[in-house]
C-alpha cells in the first residue's frame, strides 16, 4: 500500500469500552469517537488492535447493546473510503462477520503483514505469541473451540454477557498492575515473539497491542 504524500496510517487498541461499567466507560467511548473524527481528516487506513471491547460475543442474531456512538462513526469513515481493519484481542475475540458484514470492516484473528510505502510492517493485537503464558494459551483454546462456543450461545444473553463481564473484571483484578509494568526483555513475550521473528524475515516495523505500555 502506498500512503499518499500528506496522508497517515493510525492504529488504535485496548479501549476497553464497557469496563468497568457502561456509565464509566461512556466519556471514554467519546473520547474515542472524537479522536476517529479528527484522525479521519488525513487517515490513508485506520487500524484497531484489539479489545475495542471489553467483551464482545455475536449470537446468530444478536450483538452485545451498546456502543452505538462508536460503530455509527466507524460505519460512516468506512462508506466514506476509509480503510479500517480490525484484529480481534483476548477480550473481544468471539467476533464473527458482524463488522464485515455491517461494516465492510476486514477482521483478522491472527498477525497480519503489510507492506507501507516499502516499509514491512507486522501488525497483530498481541496475546498469546512468543514463549510462556501457557496458562493463556492453554484458556484461549478452550475459548476458541468451536464446541464451547456453541455451547455458550446457548445461553440467553441476559445470563452469558453479565456472566463475561463478571470474569472479565475479575481477571483485571488478579492481574493487577502486571498489564502497565515493563516486565525486563526475557520475561516481555511479545519482544521474545518479535526477536524470534527476525530471526527468519526481515520487519522493519512490529505494531502490536495487549501489553498496556509503550515497548521499543
Amino acid at each position: 500500500m502506498e500512503i499518499p504524500e500528506g496522508k497517515k496510517i493510525y492504529f488504535s487498541s485496548d479501549n476497553h469500552l464497557g469496563a468497568p461499567t457502561a456509565e464509566e466507560s461512556r466519556p471514554r467511548e467519546e473520547k474515542f469517537v472524537a479522536w476517529l473524527d479528527k484522525v479521519s481528516e488525513d487517515a490513508a487506513a485506520i487500524f484497531l488492535l484489539g479489545d475495542l471491547f471489553d467483551f464482545w460475543f455475536e449470537y446468530k442474531h444478536v450483538v452485545p447493546k451498546g456502543f452505538v456512538r462508536v460503530l455509527g462513526k466507524l460505519a460512516q469513515l468506512s462508506d466514506r473510503g476509509i480503510p479500517i481493519y480490525f484484529f480481534v484481542g483476548n477480550h473481544d475475540l468471539w467476533m464473527n462477520d458482524y463488522f464485515e458484514k455491517e461494516l465492510n470492516i476486514p477482521v483478522f484473528h491472527r498477525p497480519k503483514e503489510f507492506v507501507f510505502n516499502d516499509k514491512k510492517f507486522l501488525i497483530g493485537h498481541g496475546d498469546g505469541l512468543g514463549p510462556g503464558d501457557k496458562g493463556f494459551k492453554r484458556m484461549k483454546k478452550i475459548f476458541t473451540n468451536p464446541f464451547a462456543k456453541w455451547m455458550y450461545r446457548w445461553l440467553h444473553p441476559d445470563i452469558g454477557v453479565p456472566l463475561a463481564q463478571y470474569f472479565s473484571v475479575k481477571n483485571k483484578a488478579i492481574s493487577g498492575k502486571e498489564d502497565v509494568e515493563f516486565l525486563g526483555e526475557e520475561k516481555e513475550w511479545l519482544v521474545q515473539y518479535c526477536k524470534k521473528k527476525l530471526e527468519t524475515s526481515h520487519y522493519d516495523y512490529f505494531v502490536f497491542g495487549h501489553r498496556h505500555l509503550p515497548l521499543n
